[in-house]
């Protein structure tokens, strides 16, 4: 059911030129173990001034927009949730122009499915994104990633996150990634 929907999004997003890359617990599932997710979280590498290029996209692949108010809905959250009405599954696609997302949108690997090649995040941008998030699932997902991806680039990942670290109040993405590395050997 999902990859006949990814292998569609793809297909749709290729065609329409939109950059993007699968992340969440569907590129947890590429790259780590098995675990229940009912969505698909696409991160696009656009502005919410290409929303209408977006919409072509949703109509085309027959998803149902979920705001009543799409425009101030997007506006505020930099995301359009929407839903495959035939399977229930729900498909967020973010926006994202950050320098950082466009270099992890070029990083993406291409993984083929149903005839279909779909662009994930990489390995170690999905270890980022799980960082970022901080909920105990997350950092479980990605210590599971590490430990499954042995070819993992820690080095680009350290350095990724000290970057971050510097514009971030917090200061706690590289602490978490070592005790995250830590536990793992």
């Amino acid at each position: 059911m999902f990859e006949k929907i990814l292998s569609r999004i793809g297909a749709s997003l290729e065609r329409h030129r939109l950059p993007y890359m699968i992340i969440g617990g569907q590129a947890v599932l590429l790259y780590g173990e098995p675990r229940l997710t009912r969505d698909i979280d696409i991160t696009l590498g656009i502005d919410i001034d290409q929303l209408e290029k977006l919409l072509v996209v949703i109509r085309e692949l027959s998803l149902k927009p979920l705001p009543a108010d799409i425009d101030s809905f997007v506006r505020e959250t930099m995301v359009l949730p929407a839903q495959d009405e035939e399977t229930g599954i729900r498909v967020d696609f973010i926006f994202s122009f950050t320098p950082y997302e466009a270099s992890a949108i070029e990083r993406a690997r291409k993984v083929r499915i149903l005839d279909q090649d779909v662009r994930f995040a990489s390995p170690e941008d999905v270890v980022i994104h799980k960082i970022f998030s901080a909920r105990p699932r997350d950092i479980e997902d990605a210590r599971i990633i590490i430990l499954k991806n042995p070819a993992i680039d820690v080095d680009r990942v350290r350095e990724l996150l000290k970057e971050f670290d510097l514009v971030s109040d917090e200061k706690t993405f590289l602490k978490t990634f070592e005790a995250i590395l830590k536990d793992n050997s």
